[in-house]
This record gives C-alpha cells, sequence and structure tokens, in this order.
C-alpha cells in the first residue's frame, strides 16, 4: 500500500535525505516542503521519477500560509498517513546574556511553532480516519544542554516534551507519534548556526567522523515501516565519536 507522506524542510540536509530515500523505496507519495523555491523545484522534478510528488513552498513560522498551502493539496495527496516535522535551524552560539533576540525569535518559531502550526492543520484529517504517524526531528539537544547551546537546546527540549504530550492524546485515535533525535550530523547546520561562516562552521566537524544526513534518514525510513502495532517511540543517534551533548572524541 502507497502511504502519503508530508515532509517539512525537505531543500537540504536530513530533510533532502529523506525524501530521496522514500522516493526510491517506491513505496511512497511524497509532499515536500520548504521555502527555497528554486531548490525545492529540482528536488521534485530528480524525485517525479521515482515517486508521485508534490512540492508546496512556504514558511513554517508563517501560520496564515501553512494553513493556506495545507488547504490547497489536490485530492491524491490530501490524505496525509505521515508527517515528518523536520524543518528547524539554530542560529547564533552565544552565552545567554549575550544572546541574539532576533536568534531566539527565529529558533522559536521555527522550531515549535512551526511544528506545531504544521502539526494542528494536518491532525484533524488523522483523527478522522483513525490512523496515521508524526515523526518529530528533534536533537541530542533536546536531551541534555551544553555551553552556548541555551535557548536552542530549549526549542528542541520543548520539541522533545511536545512529542511525549502529542503521544498521550493522541494514541487513542491510532496515531502512533515518535521522535528522533541525532547527534552531530554534518549538514547545513553549522553553516546556518554561524550565519554563512565556512570556515568556523568546518571546526565543528574536524578531528572525527559526524553523522552524514543518509544515516538519519535510514533511521527514519525504518520508524516509519514497522508494522501498524509497532510505534518506535523515540531513537537517538550519535556518531560513534560522540558520548553526549557536549563530548566528542576528535583526533590530532
Amino acid at each position: 500500500m502507497t502511504r502519503t507522506v508530508f515532509l517539512t524542510g525537505a531543500t537540504s540536509g536530513i530533510g533532502k535525505a529523506t525524501a530521496q530515500l522514500l522516493a526510491r523505496s517506491g513505496n511512497f507519495r511524497l509532499v515536500l516542503c520548504g521555502r527555497r523555491a528554486q531548490l525545492l523545484k529540482q528536488l521534485g522534478e530528480e524525485l517525479s521519477t521515482h515517486a508521485r510528488v508534490h512540492t508546496l513552498c512556504f514558511d513554517v513560522r508563517d501560520r496564515d500560509e501553512v494553513e493556506r498551502q495545507i488547504s490547497s493539496l489536490p485530492d491524491e495527496f490530501r490524505d496525509i498517513d505521515v508527517l515528518i516535522n523536520n524543518a528547524g535551524n539554530a542560529h547564533g552560539l552565544d552565552p545567554i546574556h549575550e544572546g541574539n533576540i532576533d536568534d531566539w525569535e527565529a529558533m522559536i518559531d521555527i522550531n515549535l511553532k512551526g511544528l506545531l502550526y504544521v502539526t494542528r492543520f494536518l491532525l484533524p484529517g488523522m483523527v478522522g480516519r483513525g490512523v496515521g504517524q508524526i515523526i518529530n526531528i528533534g536533537s541530542i539537544a533536546g536531551k541534555e544542554a551544553y555551553a552556548k547551546g541555551n535557548v536552542y537546546c530549549a526549542t528542541k527540549s520543548a520539541v522533545d516534551a511536545l512529542t511525549k504530550a502529542m503521544r498521550i492524546d493522541l494514541c487513542a485515535h491510532g496515531i502512533r507519534v515518535a521522535e528522533v533525535n541525532p547527534g552531530a550530523v554534518e549538514t547545513e547546520f553549522s553553516l546556518v548556526r554561524f550565519k554563512g561562516d565556512a570556515a568556523r562552521a568546518a571546526q565543528v566537524y574536524q578531528g572525527f567522523e559526524p553523522l552524514r544526513a543518509e544515516d538519519v534518514a535510514e533511521l527514519i525510513l525504518f520508524v516509519i515501516t514497522r508494522p501498524p502495532h509497532v510505534n518506535i517511540a523515540e531513537t537517538l543517534i550519535l556518531p560513534a565519536a560522540q558520548a553526549n551533548a557536549g563530548m566528542v572524541v576528535r583526533k590530532p
């Protein structure tokens, strides 16, 4: 049976790797969402040779636009079986007393409010049909704080708590809710955090082998392909060189 997956943050990193893996599996229709229109168009064209693909270009922070775009889904893609809340970003790495408030607001708006908006507008359909699955992409930062991670850690801790609460609310409706929490993954994450400073971003991954986006995508595929009676409720995936949020063993 072909299921329909709604994936946010699809144009790069974990989202793009997940979209590619799901498309090539041949078992899913994909609704791919992102803010960067040209990248989204290219990805949709690339994957349309493997799967039925529909793209939606919007910013998860814009509540009205989220609702409008979801309402515009054609009939073939309207019944969402799996929601993957992947869109999210880190901005800045400063001690709390020096933090940039614009960075704080961006992280709260994307990582938490954006996830809530998308989920809220898709959930009534799942509840009405009595079936569905939600995968929230969290972070090891939601499990334990690290130096200068303050607000980013807080938003991911909120995602962790929200996932648990969603599972309680939705269990009776036949909806599985899970969370995938990656550690250090080499994507655009650090480049965004350091506002395009490529040299500083590269230092994050020096001296050890980080996860690749494809590693996390494979775990997401595993979670969503379990039998209907199984819910992999929570996973933590780390590179072998990482012991916790603040400890990575680096080779000289």
